[in-house]
C-alpha cells in the first residue's frame, strides 16, 4: 500500500505528465540535442563536424579578442591612474619640502641673536610710546588714511565694507606708530623700504637698526609680512607697517584671526624647534586676501619672550600647485590640474580654469552647481582659494587619511580621474587634501582609440560569421523545424503527429523515434488522467487540503511552527469491545460511519483532522487556517462528537462513550515518513491534550487551564484535579455544559 501511495503521489506531482514527466523530458532533451547538432540532410557526419569546427574557431577568435581588449583597456586605465598618482605624489612632496624649508629657516632666524635683540628693542620702544601725543595734523592724516585709502582698498579687493570708527586705533602707542608709518605708506614697496620716520623715538631707532634684516627675510622668502609679538599680545613690529602694526592680537580688532590661536600655542610650546602652521583665512589687514601663518617662539634664557610670525600668502602655494601655469609641460595635458582642499571642502589653491580664463571658469562652475555669487566672489578676489567648493566625494576618503584614485564628477561638472591623498604637515593645524585630476575624456583618449579599433575589428568578424551563419542555418534547421512543429503540437495536447522521414542519417532515426513516441503518448495520457484522480483522493486522506495542494505543486513541506492552535485528542470508549462482537465487515462499516459523522462535524466547525488514530480522533483548529475563536470551535466540536456518540447509542442500543482531552498553544506540523508520507502534528499542546485524554478514567471532555480561562465566561467547567505533564502538575477542568 505504501508503494502504491508513493507511485500515486509521484504521478500527482506530475512525474509522468506530458511535457513535464519522464517521456516528455526525454523528448525535449533529444530535440535539444539534435538542434545543437544542426545536421544537414543527406550530408555525412564528417562534413557536418567540419562546419561546426569552423564556427567554433570563429567563436574562439572572438573570445580571445574580448580577453585581449579587456587586458589592453585595463592596462591603459592603470597607466592613466599611475601617471596621475605620480603627479600627485610629486606635488605633495614638493609642498612638504617647501614648508619644511620655511620651517627650518624660521627656526634659524628666531633662535638668532638678531631676532631676540630686535624683539627686546621693539618691545621697549613700543612701551616708550604709551604717552607720546599726536599732533592734530598726524591724527587727521591717520583718519584720512583709513577712510580714503585702506577701506577703499578692502572694498575694491573683496567687496566688504568696513566701519572706520571700529578700526581706527585708540591706543596711544598704536596711533603713534600708524601715524608715523602706516599713514605714510603708499604701497607695500614703500612700506618695506621705510627704515626711519625720523621722529627721534626709540622705536624708530630700532626700526632703522633691524628693518633691513626682516626686509631681507620677507623679500627672499616672499612672505606677505614678518611680525614680532611680545608676551602681552602686542604686535610691536611688522615689516610692511600695515594697519595691524601696534594692535593687540588678544584684544585688538583682529583678535578673531587664526594668528591668535597660533600665537598662544607657540608661546606655550615647550619644544625649542616648534613652528606652527595655520590654515588660510581672509585677513583684513591684507585686504581680505587668503593668508596663512607660520609662527615660532623667540626664546631667551630658556623661556619664550615673544613670537615671530610670518604672513604666508596663497600665491606661494599657488605657484607650486599650478606648476607656475605650466601644466602641459608637467604632463597634465589640456585639462589636468593639482589643487589643495581644506576640511571645509573649499580650495586652498587656485583653479587652473580660473587662471586660464576667469569667465570660462565662472560659466562652468555655475553650470556645475556652484552658486553664482561664489563664482563672482572668486573673480573679485582674483583666485579660488577659500572660495570654490569641491564635491565632498572628491576628498571624503582623503579626509579619513586614505590615499587612492577614483572616477568622479569634479567641481566643473566633468567626469574626471582623481588621485587623492591627505597632506601631512607635523605641528600644524593643516588638515588639507591634495587632489590631482584630469578629465576622463582626455585621460582615456588612448583607450577610446584602442576601443574603436577593437570594436570595429570584432564587428567585422561577427558580420562575416553572421553572413555565413544565415546561409548555413537555412540548410541546417529544415528537418529540425519539422520536429519542432511536431513537438509543439504534442505539447498542446495533439498526440496524433506523424512526421515524414526524408533522410537516413541520425535525423531520420530521430524522426522515426519521434513518430513512435507520439503513438504511445495517447494511451499513456489516458492512464495518467485516472492516476491523477486516484492520487488526489489518496492525498485528501493523508493530509489537509492546503497541504495536499502544496504537495501536488511539488513544494517541499518543511516542519512549521504555529502559534495559538487548539488540539483535541478523543477516544471512543467501548468501541474495541463492540468490534470484537461484530464481523469484520460490520465492524469496518460501524467505524467508517462514526468517522464520517465526526468528519462532517469537523468540516462545519473548521476542525482539521490529523493523522489517523485507532478508535479515536486527532484534530486541530487554527493550524493551517488561523482562527480567532479556535478554542471555542474545538470545544464545540468535542460537544458535537459527544452528541454523535449519544445518538449512535440511542439508535443501536450500544453503550459507547467519549473521552476527550483539549489544550491550546504552540504546535509544529509537517510531512513525516520516507516510504509513505503522513501529515502529523507534535508539540506541547498535542502532548498535553494526549496526556489529559489518557490520564482520565472517566468519560467526558477535559481541558487544560488555558482552555478553561478562554471559555470560563461562556461554558461551565468543574475541576477534576491535575495530571502530571513533563514533571509538573497541569490543572484539569471538565466541561459540564455550555451556558
Amino acid at each position: 500500500m505504501a508503494e502504491v501511495s508513493e507511485q500515486h503521489a509521484a504521478a500527482d506531482r506530475g512525474d509522468n505528465a506530458p511535457g513535464s514527466g519522464t517521456k516528455p523530458s526525454a523528448l525535449s532533451r533529444r530535440i535539444d540535442r539534435f538542434q545543437r547538432r544542426r545536421l544537414l540532410a543527406n550530408v555525412s557526419i564528417q562534413s557536418k563536424l567540419v562546419v561546426m569546427l569552423v564556427l567554433c574557431t570563429i567563436v574562439a577568435a572572438t573570445v580571445v579578442g574580448i580577453i585581449a581588449f579587456q587586458a589592453g583597456r585595463t592596462s591603459l586605465r592603470d597607466s592613466a591612474f599611475t601617471r596621475l598618482t605620480e603627479v600627485r605624489q610629486s606635488q605633495s612632496r614638493a609642498l612638504q619640502e617647501q614648508l619644511n624649508d620655511l620651517k627650518n629657516s624660521m627656526i634659524i632666524y628666531a633662535r638668532g641673536a638678531t631676532t631676540r635683540s630686535a624683539l627686546a628693542d621693539f618691545t621697549a620702544g613700543f612701551d616708550a610710546l604709551e604717552n607720546k601725543p599726536l599732533s592734530p595734523a598726524q591724527a587727521q592724516s591717520l583718519t584720512d588714511y583709513y577712510t580714503n585709502t585702506y577701506l577703499t582698498q578692502v572694498q575694491q579687493a573683496s567687496g566688504v565694507k568696513l566701519d572706520a570708527d571700529q578700526l581706527i586705533p585708540q591706543d596711544t602707542a598704536q596711533r603713534y606708530l600708524q601715524a608715523n608709518y602706516t599713514a605714510l605708506r603708499q604701497n607695500d614697496d614703500t612700506a618695506v623700504k621705510m627704515d626711519d620716520a625720523h621722529d627721534g623715538s626709540p622705536w624708530s631707532a630700532a626700526n632703522a637698526r633691524y628693518q633691513d634684516f626682516f626686509r631681507e627675510i620677507v623679500t627672499r622668502f616672499e612672505f606677505e609680512d614678518a611680525m614680532l609679538l611680545d608676551t602681552r599680545g602686542n604686535m610691536v613690529y611688522t615689516a610692511y607697517k600695515d594697519v595691524d602694526l601696534g594692535t593687540n592680537i588678544l584684544t585688538g580688532p583682529y583678535s578673531g584671526s587664526k594668528l591668535r590661536a597660533a600665537y598662544q600655542k607657540a608661546l606655550s610650546s615647550n619644544a625649542i624647534d616648534y613652528v606652527g602652521f595655520t590654515d588660510f583665512e581672509l585677513y583684513q589687514p591684507a585686504e581680505n586676501e587668503p593668508t596663512a601663518w607660520m609662527v615660532t617662539p623667540v626664546v631667551a634664557d630658556g623661556h619664550a619672550v615673544g613670537v615671530l610670525a610670518m604672513q604666508f600668502p596663497a600665491s606661494k602655494i599657488n605657484r607650486l600647485m599650478t606648476f607656475d601655469k605650466r601644466w602641459t609641460e608637467f604632463g597634465l595635458g589640456d585639462t589636468g590640474e593639482v589643487f589643495l582642499v581644506g576640511p571645509d571642502n573649499l580650495m586652498r589653491s587656485d583653479s587652473r580654469v580660473f587662471l586660464q580664463d576667469p569667465q570660462v571658469y565662472r560659466h562652468d562652475v555655475v553650470e556645475a552647481g556652484t552658486p553664482r555669487d561664489i563664482a563672482d566672489r572668486a573673480i573679485q578676489l582674483g583666485g579660488t582659494t577659500l572660495v570654490q567648493p569641491i564635491p565632498p566625494e572628491t576628498t571624503r576618503a582623503a579626509a579619513r587619511g586614505e590615499s587612492g584614485t577614483q572616477i568622479a564628477t569634479d567641481y566643473l561638472g566633468n567626469r574626471s580621474l582623481q588621485a587623492y591623498a591627505p597632506v601631512v604637515i607635523p605641528d600644524s593645524e593643516l588638515h588639507w587634501s591634495i587632489v590631482a585630476t584630469v578629465n576622463t575624456e582626455e585621460a582615456f583618449a588612448r583607450e577610446s582609440t584602442f576601443t574603436r579599433t577593437m570594436v570595429m575589428s570584432t564587428v567585422g568578424i561577427i558580420f562575416a560569421v553572421c553572413v555565413a551563419s544565415v546561409f548555413l542555418a537555412q540548410l541546417f534547421v529544415r528537418p529540425i523545424r519539422r520536429l519542432e512543429a511536431g513537438a509543439q503540437r504534442i505539447s498542446a495536447g495533439d498526440y496524433d503527429v506523424a512526421i515524414p522521414i526524408e533522410t537516413r542519417d541520425e535525423i531520420g532515426d530521430l524522426t522515426e523515434a519521434f513518430n513512435e513516441m507520439s503513438r504511445s503518448l495517447t494511451v499513456k495520457e489516458e492512464l495518467l488522467v485516472e492516476q491523477r484522480k486516484e492520487n488526489a483522493r489518496l492525498l485528501a486522506l493523508l493530509m489537509p487540503e492546503p497541504i495536499a495542494e502544496r504537495y501536488r505543486q511539488g513544494e517541499e513541506i518543511a516542519a512549521e511552527e504555529h502559534q495559538d492552535v487548539t488540539v483535541i485528542f478523543a477516544d471512543i470508549v467501548g468501541l474495541d469491545r463492540l468490534q470484537a462482537e461484530l464481523t469484520s465487515d460490520r465492524s469496518l462499516a460501524l467505524v467508517n460511519e462514526i468517522e464520517r459523522q465526526f468528519d462532517a462535524a469537523a468540516d462545519s466547525l473548521g476542525i482539521e483532522r490529523g493523522r489517523a488514530v485507532r478508535n479515536g480522533y486527532l484534530g486541530s483548529c487554527g493550524l493551517n487556517v488561523p482562527r480567532l475563536d479556535n478554542v471555542r470551535r474545538t470545544v464545540d466540536f468535542a460537544v458535537e462528537c459527544q452528541r454523535i456518540i449519544d445518538r449512535f447509542n440511542s439508535e443501536t442500543n450500544n453503550n459507547l462513550g467519549l473521552r476527550a482531552g483539549i489544550d491550546t498553544g504552540t504546535v509544529s506540523s509537517g510531512l513525516g515518513g520516507r516510504h509513505s508520507v503522513v501529515f502529523d502534528m507534535w508539540g506541547a499542546a498535542v502532548n498535553v491534550a494526549y496526556q489529559i485524554k489518557s490520564g482520565s478514567s472517566q468519560l467526558g471532555i477535559d481541558v487544560t487551564d488555558r482552555v478553561y480561562q478562554a471559555l470560563r465566561e461562556t461554558m461551565t467547567f468543574t475541576s477534576v484535579g491535575t495530571v502530571n505533564v513533563d514533571g509538573h502538575d497541569e490543572p484539569i477542568w471538565r466541561l459540564v455544559e455550555p451556558r
